[in-house]
């Protein structure tokens, strides 16, 4: 049975770094868990915890240094038994920091990488935990420098082919695909993506968007990181329109009004 039924669900961000792009998304120890449960009453349906930024020119950390990042919020989580309420998942490609936290009732992997390590699909399988593919081009360090595709939405979908079937492989059964905005994309290629989202409804998977506060906003109209709400809601709810079924984002109440605006609108007899 899959994760995800009563769709669209909102994923909520927290960060346990110093360096994540947006700096009120980042909480340590008490105050991570004080917002988790302010997004919980706010609508968050899973919440998803990283310890690593994945911003353009970010620089990778080790496994040891990100566990010491998101073991307290881990901890806490499983101490107060949140992961009773709502569905938690860690933003890592670290075999060993994921498995501490699917030790800890976590129930989903969120993997930029896509699963490129056999060792995150050993480890995912081994505790049934749902897995979200993303697209990137190339690492972190490099995949704004000039990105290139031949088709983006048929590079993406061959990319998405191959990683479904290698989790398949691995006896992955809950996959989720994210296409990646921002992760070796320019301002058109994300554009095409979520204009064309509902192509990939043929791979039979649920669909993440993710794309709260991110610069693609910035290069549509000029504004500093803590002024793209209006940007971000607009991407989302559109993409809401053509299939996805995720929405991760750091502005959960917003989002929660938004959506289900959006669904009463929605529901609205025709005369």
């Amino acid at each position: 049975m899959n994760d995800f039924i009563n769709l669209p669900k909102i994923m909520g961000v927290i960060n346990a770094n110093e360096d994540s792009f947006f700096k009120n998304s980042r909480f340590e120890g008490l105050n991570a868990i004080v917002k988790i449960e302010n997004m919980i009453e706010n609508g968050a349906q899973i919440i998803d915890i990283g310890g690593v930024s994945s911003r353009p020119g970010s620089i990778a950390v080790s496994a040891k240094e990100e566990l010491t990042r998101v073991k307290p919020i881990i901890d806490l989580i499983y101490e107060q038994k949140l992961f009773e309420k709502i569905k938690f998942s860690l933003d890592s490609y670290q075999p060993e920091v994921l498995r501490y936290a699917l030790d800890k009732g976590f129930k989903i992997v969120n993997d930029i990488t896509g699963l490129q390590n056999d060792e995150v699909c050993e480890v995912a399988s081994s505790f049934k935990a749902s897995v979200v593919i993303m697209h990137m081009q190339n690492s972190p360090q490099n995949m704004q420098d000039n990105p290139k595709y031949n088709n983006v939405i048929l590079d993406v979908d061959n990319f998405f082919k191959n990683r479904i079937k290698k989790a398949k492989s691995y006896g992955l059964k809950n996959i989720i695909l994210d296409i990646g905005i921002g992760f070796g994309k320019s301002l058109d290629h994300n554009l095409i993506l979520l204009k064309n989202l509902k192509y990939f409804k043929h791979l039979n998977c649920e669909l993440l968007v993710g794309a709260s506060r991110k610069s693609m906003i910035n290069n549509i109209v000029k504004s500093e990181i803590d002024e793209r709400i209006p940007g971000t809601l607009a991407i989302h709810l559109k993409s809401i329109e053509n299939g996805a079924n995720i929405i991760r984002c750091h502005d959960v109440k917003e989002h929660f009004q938004a959506i289900k605006v959006q669904e009463a609108i929605n529901k609205a007899k025709i005369l």
